[in-house]
């Protein structure tokens, strides 16, 4: 009869073989070891969080590390040197930064460029960006310094 009784109800491995039992297996497997791999990991480093339970100043040295060095890894921006057709690309920007408000909204700027017809939009307002020319504020808004602007064209 082959794993099948008088009814016709299936027994052992042919019923394994039936119902995708093989699959659901593995899936299961898979998920009991990744479950405890998870669980290894956050016990290795537990330590690290009683540590921090213990002394709650680390964090607030972290904290403050982190901010130090933030602010001493500011270098002065240096001016990029502009090829004649970057310098080009820079002045028709600009004219179009002219037009809009204090604030600029790189969408914004970048459909105001591809209705003007200018090549590579993109990677323009990169350059934009990188030489200076473009500074971002806090709101995400983007404003053109001027300053640099002719110094990088001069």
């Amino acid at each position: 009869m082959n794993g099948v009784n008088a009814v016709g109800v299936l027994y052992g491995l042919e019923a394994i073989n039936a119902h995708n039992g093989w699959a659901i297996s593995v899936v299961g497997i898979s998920v009991v070891f990744t479950g405890l791999v998870t669980l290894v990991v956050l016990l290795s480093q537990l330590h690290k969080l009683v540590a921090l339970y213990d002394d709650p100043g680390k964090i607030k040295k972290i904290f403050a590390a982190k901010s130090e060095s933030a602010a001493k890894s500011d270098p002065p921006k240096k001016v990029l040197v502009l090829t004649e057709a970057q310098k080009q690309v820079c002045r028709q920007y600009n004219l179009l930064a002219q037009n809009m408000d204090d604030v600029i909204s790189l969408p914004k700027l970048l459909r105001m460029a591809e209705i003007c017809g200018l090549q590579a939009p993109h990677a323009n307002i990169t350059l934009l960006i990188k030489s200076g020319i473009l500074c971002a504020d806090e709101q995400g808004y983007f404003r053109w310094d001027e300053d640099i602007f002719i110094r990088t064209i001069s």
